[in-house]
């Protein structure tokens, strides 16, 4: 049974004596009803006290911790000051809403709490009529002490950076992805429509961002003349070739007339083609730049579109950095890789690296050994880009030089350099750069690895060794043949026997010299 409630509201703590409780009625229809009536509630609860915030960063500073589940000074005093110890004769039983909270207020105040239904119903009754319940507030202070809380609160949480604008990246290329699809989609459509004017000209133009704006400059095919060859040209790359075979191809054309407002509908949807494919390029080069900023080295060791997509998958730079490389190596591909954990069958060897230019460039024989070893750069490279202070496209290139050497390991055999070494060539190539600077070559980017010594395999040496014995080189292990190890073991029990029997005969002799004194000393006695 619960005995007291803590209520955590805007303008402070609460906590409420339970008076009237029943714990088998409390889901009863009438008990409910009762909760709604602030007549009969008020008989079950009672305001024992009430600890107002100071002020506005007081009440974020405990909103954090109650979401937390850290137990703020101003609650632990309210605590010990309003409720008894717990003993044999008072037992206290605190209700409160959020576990992890009351799992804290047990661990330091050894009370005992509870979560149950039946708490969060008397919980819920507080909240609608805490208006009323707690004395000295007015009907809107409460409300605008909520308001006020809930903005601070969201602003705190929403962290903004400007330095690491990753958020921007991950919507850059979520719409660059759809716009390729869009223009795709618009392409067909307009060389659909107006193929029925001019139908040639789709195989003379095969690309769709030049057919839409040559359609454009072309409309109705009737007004296509030599006059206008040299500007045609110029849409087509220069090639005059290709400008006479559209004109000769517009002058013999098979296409049916269109009607002007027909035409006007077919230039405006062209028009719209082509903006939509000219903002697609502005976008790629702001989303370039922003990977530039943000992550260097990933973008230097897979291109700015592959990272982004790594990026947005894995919700932020931060959380791919905390990944390992083989959740890296299958990013992408989770629906393949539970497919093959149900039926049992191979698990997936890439994801969304798959696209990058390392795995089409390796042999069949070798993509899954190339995505492992490229999964393990790019973890790298994200953990770079994430905690170094200032981010460099230095390390990306090193991991994709690497890359290089583990592709040519495959056609000629020749190891790769290793990770120490290549981070280490380009921490003093950075130093070099920065020698003026002192501060930079305290703290550098990241610490210098060093090779684990190896483990000497030597004997160990007695302590019985003098100096002289110590300063020799280690003998090698001879092999010895079972016949000798026999032997050797024989000699080994022998010495025992005879060490265990010599000792069993200095005890003996003790305990006669013990025996002999003793009898002197009584003798003298007498």
């Amino acid at each position: 049974m619960v005995s007291h409630v803590l209520f955590e509201s805007a303008s402070g703590y609460a906590i409420f004596e339970v008076k009237l409780q029943d714990a088998l009625g409390s889901s009863t229809k009438a008990m409910q009803d009762s909760i709604d009536d602030l007549a009969k509630f008020g008989k079950m609860v009672n305001l024992l006290s009430f600890s107002p915030f100071k002020n506005a960063a007081h009440a974020l500073e405990n909103a954090n911790d109650v979401s937390e589940g850290i137990l703020n000074e101003t609650l632990e005093s309210l605590l010990e000051l309003n409720l008894s110890k717990p003993n044999k004769k008072s037992k206290v039983t605190l209700g409160v809403w959020e576990p992890v909270l009351g799992a804290a207020i047990k661990s330091t105040l050894s009370f005992d709490v509870s979560t149950d239904e039946t708490t969060k119903d008397l919980i819920r009754g507080i909240r609608l009529h805490a208006s009323k319940l707690l004395k000295g507030l007015q009907a809107d202070d409460l409300t605008k002490a909520q308001l006020g809380l809930g903005h601070s609160y969201s602003r705190a949480k929403l962290k903004f950076n400007v330095n690491r604008i990753d958020n921007m990246i991950i919507q850059a290329i979520a719409l660059l992805d759809q716009l390729d699809k869009d223009v795709n989609l618009f392409a067909m459509r307009i060389r659909e429509w107006y193929g029925y004017h001019f139908p040639e000209l789709v195989k003379l133009v095969p690309d769709n961002y030049q057919y839409a704006r040559t359609a454009q400059f072309i409309g109705a095919k009737e007004t296509l003349n030599e006059e206008k060859l040299h500007d045609l040209a110029a849409l087509l790359d220069d090639d005059m070739t290709r400008a006479q075979n559209v004109l000769d191809a517009a002058r013999g054309s098979m296409g049916s007339s269109l009607n002007e407002i027909d035409m006007l509908n077919i230039m405006a949807f062209a028009t719209r083609v082509i903006s939509i494919a000219e903002y697609r390029k502005s976008l790629q080069a702001y989303l370039t730049e922003k990977m530039n900023l943000v992550a260097p080295s990933l973008t230097a060791l897979l291109g700015e579109r592959i990272g982004a997509r790594l990026i947005s998958h894995a919700g932020s730079l931060t959380n791919l950095s905390k990944y390992p490389a083989s959740t890296v190596q299958i990013l992408g591909a989770e629906k393949a890789l539970f497919r093959a954990l149900k039926t049992k069958g191979n698990t997936p060897k890439y994801g969304l690296i798959y696209h990058s230019t390392f795995i089409g460039r390796a042999g069949p024989k070798f993509k899954g050994r190339i995505s492992r070893f490229l999964a393990n750069k790019c973890s790298i490279a994200s953990r770079i880009d994430c905690y170094s202070d200032k981010p460099t496209p230095a390390f990306g290139e090193a991991l994709r030089q690497q890359v290089e050497e583990r592709l040519n390991f495959f056609e000629t055999g020749e190891p790769p350099a290793k990770n120490a070494d290549t981070i280490r060539k380009v921490l003093d190539a950075l130093a070099l750069d920065d020698d003026d600077e002192d501060e930079e070559e305290e703290a550098p980017a990241l610490p210098l690895l060093e090779p684990s010594p190896k483990k000497d395999k030597k004997k160990k040496r007695k302590a019985d060794d003098s100096e002289d014995e110590e300063d020799e080189a280690p003998r090698k292990k001879v092999k010895l043949s079972k016949e000798e190890k026999k032997a050797l073991k024989k000699e080994e029990k022998k010495k025992r026997k005879e060490e265990d029997a010599g000792d069993v005969k200095k005890e003996k002799k003790e305990k006669k010299e013990k025996k002999e004194k003793k009898e002197k000393k009584k003798k003298s006695d007498e």
